[in-house]
């Protein structure tokens, strides 16, 4: 079983990575661009429909100001990527907005970015992967038919592919990434070429039909607020911008260089291509409504309402179906693959909790493929809750969604304002005091921004579903702060005084448990002898009076030096009454130790492990809890456990192996 299980492992995973190969698995930046970008980048594949979508309750003459809030989207977006170019040089460790938060405004403001950072990052995979399954299913009926069983399938497909390790799964993203990109701009290239400069008049299938009102004519207060959650669900296309200052330490050197180039080139081509994604659904004529069933007056029979660009695609590639297959199903990659994006991010920011004591040291930790492993779990057992949870509905999630990145963005700028105005208080070069004001003059900007759509995002969408990320926020604080309390005391507890020696034991009183006279219990006794305690003694419980006067009587007629004492049990338990013997044998004396030797077999199937050891464990179990009490495990193994060894050493070496020098053989093969 444990054979078939390594097979297994291996034929997902790939053989394991050695230590000193992490500098092989950084990322050059046309990796890194696929890898930390996807989430962004994929952005516009929901995002301008997020707008529409939230205008269509005010009827089509509200689609005017579709332009207006893409550009304010635009601006906060540039503003940030700014932002955030300063952050990579000034802290390129890959803390990002944690270490930012937690250096300038301290442990707490530190704790509230890693917390909605870890929510945002869940949000992030299980927007991306319920996106996709929408627009897969305008092509196959029944993945819309079956949309969470898709997404669930997609994130465990996610989660094999990281756990592979970085650099191949940026390899293996980096062509869907490219290809979406291609796509996208050159739909956007042509439908533009053919709207503004070649006067062709193109409309969408929806064109034609007409927008019902959700409510009376709107106007004043509710229609503003009605612009500023259109704004909010926009901004959206913002996500994944702070991954890049997460991840720095995954690109090649120089690091914050290359972190910047990228951060600017993302800002760029996602601009580009959000802002001609909502020129062209304003050229076009698109109609698209929040509630297609009650919107939508004069559909034809039958009408389905598709995506927003899937109705692009379909519209400007008329003639060219190639065209619109192809843009479609790299919508729907990159809309997967942008999860990539959280897979990538919260494993770093896991880890960088766990050794900061905030989380647990597992997830410090690299698996086999010097990827953390642990942090990649977690994250697919999180997303999956979630999208079963909301039916992988992204209208429904993405109210949860844009809250988290704001709280980050806003306290990351804020805490690079006081790190510039620290290093302004000490540097008295001109030069380099010109360049600090430059950059605290891009943070002030992005603070401003990223404040002002935080205060709209909390007043326009708190009880659309925005509630459930802050209560998900506060609890994950309260978790990090408490384990962190636990490290601490725990480290406290055993942290050594150096004005106290240690001191050694009075007195080691040895027992070793006997069951019945075989070669086990003849090897405990003998490696008991070895360890010279002060005394040595067996005990058998009696909880069959026959079993234990034969072992009595073999015993005497064996002739052991060691004498053996029967432990009442009337009730037939083991462990209480050895847990009541051994408490009395140690005594109130805190200097004297008592010594439990067990027997155990050692076996080579997980069915024989049922069979054996059972009444070990409990008591192993139990006394470890005695204060001056020491368990040691005498192992015997049984023929099944010799054969699993041999089958195991018999994996091994393999030619690889052997090339590689691992067993005793030189590069090439040849032992010396």
């Amino acid at each position: 079983m444990s054979k078939f299980a390594t097979a297994v492992k291996r034929l997902l995973l790939g053989r394991p990575f050695r230590s000193d190969r992490l500098a092989h698995t950084l990322l050059p930046k046309r990796i890194a661009l696929p890898v930390f970008a996807s989430d962004a980048l994929s952005s516009v594949a929901y995002a301008p429909e997020e707008i529409f979508l939230t205008l269509s309750v005010a009827g089509l003459a509200s689609f005017t100001m579709s332009p207006w809030i893409g550009l304010a989207v635009v601006v906060v977006m540039l503003a940030v990527v700014a932002s955030y170019r300063q952050n990579v040089h000034a802290y390129p460790s890959g803390g990002g907005d944690y270490e930012v938060a937690t250096v300038n405004l301290g442990p707490k403001a530190g704790l509230t970015v890693a917390s909605a950072l870890l929510v945002d990052y869940v949000l992030t995979v299980a927007v991306s992967i319920s996106a996709a399954a929408a627009n897969i299913g305008a092509l196959v009926p029944f993945v819309a038919e079956h949309k969470t069983l898709f997404a669930v399938g997609a994130i465990l497909l996610l989660s094999a592919i990281n756990l592979r390790g970085l650099r191949e799964s940026g390899t293996a993203f980096a062509i869907p990434t490219y290809a979406f990109m291609f796509g996208v701009l050159s739909m956007i290239g042509y439908g533009l070429y053919r709207t503004l400069i070649a006067g062709e008049d193109l409309r969408a299938d929806s064109a034609g039909i007409q927008l019902a009102q959700e409510h009376e004519q709107l106007a004043g207060v509710a229609l503003m607020f009605l612009v500023l959650r259109a704004f909010t669900q926009g901004c959206a296309a913002l996500t994944g911008v702070e991954a890049i200052s997460n991840g720095v330490p995954a690109f090649r050197k120089p690091k914050s260089r290359n972190a910047a180039t990228t951060l600017l080139l993302l800002g760029l081509i996602a601009v580009s291509m959000f802002m001609g994604m909502i020129v062209l659904a304003r050229e076009t004529g698109v109609v698209i409504a929040e509630n297609p069933a009650t919107q939508l007056v004069g559909a034809p029979p039958g009408y389905t309402q598709d995506t927003l660009i899937v109705q692009l695609a379909e519209t400007i590639f008329d003639g060219f179906p190639a065209g619109f297959f192809f843009v479609t199903i790299v919508t729907a990659l990159i809309l997967v693959l942008a999860a990539n994006t959280a897979f990538n991010g919260f494993p770093v920011l896991g880890s960088i909790l766990a050794q900061d004591r905030h989380l647990p040291r597992q997830l410090h930790t690299r698996g086999d493929r010097l990827a953390f492993s642990n942090g990649i779990l977690f994250l697919a057992g999180f997303a999956i809750v979630l999208v079963v949870a909301f039916d992988a509905e992204v209208t429904r999630l993405i109210p949860l969604y844009t809250v988290g990145v704001f709280v980050s963005f806003t306290l990351s700028q804020l805490g690079m304002l006081r790190h510039w105005n620290r290093h302004l208080a000490s540097t008295t070069d001109e030069a380099e005091r010109r360049r600090m004001r430059q950059s605290q003059a891009i943070n002030g900007f992005g603070l401003a921004m990223t404040g002002s759509v935080l205060i709209i995002v909390l007043i326009t969408k708190f009880a659309a579903g925005a509630w459930i990320a802050i209560a998900a926020m506060v609890a994950i604080f309260l978790l990090m702060t408490a384990i962190r309390k636990h490290y601490d005391r725990v480290a406290e507890e055993l942290r050594r005084e150096d004005s106290k020696p240690p001191v050694l034991p009075s007195r080691n009183h040895a027992i070793v448990l006997v069951s019945q006279l075989h070669r086990p219990t003849l090897r405990a006794l003998a490696y008991a002898k070895a360890t010279r305690p002060d005394v040595l003694e067996a005990v058998t419980v009696n909880v069959d009076d026959a079993d234990t006067r034969r072992l009595v009587v073999e015993w005497e007629k064996q002739g052991f030096r060691v004498p053996l004492k029967v432990v009442e049990s009337p009730y037939r338990e083991i462990t209480r009454p050895v847990l009541d013997y051994v408490k009395r044998v140690r005594g109130d004396n805190p200097r004297n130790v008592v010594t439990v030797f067990i027997p155990e077999y050692v076996v080579g199937h997980w069915w024989e492990q049922v069979l054996h050891n059972q009444s070990a464990l409990r008591l192993k179990g139990r006394l470890l809890f005695q204060p001056g009490v020491m368990v040691t495990s005498v192992p015997w193994q049984l023929k099944s456990s010799k054969k699993a060894a041999g089958r195991s050493d018999g994996a091994r070496p393999t030619p690889q192996d052997l090339r590689r020098g691992l067993y005793g053989g030189t590069p090439g093969g040849r032992d010396r």
